[in-house]
């Protein structure tokens, strides 16, 4: 029984270590890149207070393989986009339409495991942080104006403004740049309003007041 008992804290043991390495996905990759990469990554354990931390170290090294990650799914895309375009008529559509839809599948089948390489060293909540700083905290900006603009919303009404802003910083956490990570929480953002119209709010008024109230506290919009 204690020969059994000690296997198993072995294999405990062992998973532990393996646990707490990650390696950078850095081979053959540009140098300046990587610590471009890097720096963002950064961020990440900064905002998370664990940055020179072994903890901090492995976050860093997640988050910087999948911004690599990203990097190769959409650089792949380009690639075959641009053998498309020497294509005409529907071939070339097919190519094209065959090239989004490697970068879909990909993405797709990638995004899940980011979760699950973070929650082996964070909580739930940690790992929303990281996603709000790879999304430049847009849930919180647009949330809170949302609150502040219109006073009289319902808890239920905010709930939905909140879920529907979280789903769109799952798309923009996989977008290829900064302005694809805005449109994929403009889109959300005009889901927002339709939704707020249909309840009865007037968006206009509700906004011409709402910079009212903003000047009258030495704020602007």
């Amino acid at each position: 029984m204690k020969k059994i008992l000690a296997i198993f804290v072995s294999l405990l043991t062992m998973g532990a270590v393996n646990a707490q390495t990650v390696t950078l996905d850095s081979v053959g990759r540009n140098a300046d890149y990587v610590n471009s990469i890097l720096g963002r990554a950064k961020k990440v354990t900064d905002a998370l207070k664990i940055t020179d931390t072994d903890k901090g170290e492995q976050v860093k090294n997640i988050v910087a393989n999948r911004y690599f990650k990203l990097n190769d799914i959409y650089e792949e895309r380009d690639s075959l986009k641009k053998a498309a375009s020497e294509l005409t008529g529907e071939q070339k559509k097919q190519a094209q339409a065959f090239a989004e839809n490697q970068k879909d599948m990909k993405l797709y089948r990638s995004h899940f495991a980011f979760d699950a390489d973070l929650s082996i060293y964070l909580t739930a909540e940690q790992i929303e942080t990281v996603k709000d700083v790879m999304t430049y905290n847009v849930v919180k900006v647009t949330y809170e104006a949302q609150c502040d603009m219109i006073p009289t919303l319902k808890d239920e009404e905010k709930a939905q403004i909140l879920a529907w802003l979280k789903e769109a910083r799952e798309f923009a956490v996989d977008a290829e740049s900064s302005r694809k990570k805005h449109e994929a929480f403009g889109k959300y953002k005009g889901r927002i309003n339709n939704y707020l119209s249909k309840r009865g709010y007037d968006l206009q008024k509700e906004r011409q007041e709402w910079e009212k109230r903003v000047k009258a506290r030495g704020g602007t919009l």
